[in-house]
């Protein structure tokens, strides 16, 4: 089972959440994973457990790869916007609306 491998939009929150959901299928479904990769008595013979506990690990460590590399990609942006945004507040601190974009995007990280 693959994680997604497009480039997560940071700027929709809900869409972002919601590919973290589908990038945490595999670890969510670790016992039917386990049970579908470890063979029964009767396939001990056919079928190299070794192998496909190797290629499940790979699997697993892959998508917190990806989750990991998703997530600290999706912080720095948003860091950068609450920099840019708290710098622009010194300079315009009447402005309510910066203020409010501000606060948005500081809930966010």
């Amino acid at each position: 089972m693959a994680a997604p491998s497009g480039a997560a939009s940071c700027e929709d929150f809900a869409e972002f959440q919601e590919l973290l959901r589908v990038m945490r299928t595999i670890d969510d479904r670790i016992v039917h994973e386990l049970n579908t990769t470890i063979p029964t008595a009767s396939f001990v013979g056919k079928v190299d457990a070794g192998q496909t506990c190797k290629e499940l690990y790979e699997s697993l460590m892959d998508a917190h790869t990806s989750r990991e590399r998703i997530i600290k990609n999706c912080i720095a942006q948003t860091s950068s916007i609450v920099k840019t945004l708290r710098e622009e507040r010194e300079k315009a601190q009447d402005d309510i609306a910066l203020l409010k974009q501000l606060r948005k995007e500081q809930t966010k990280v």
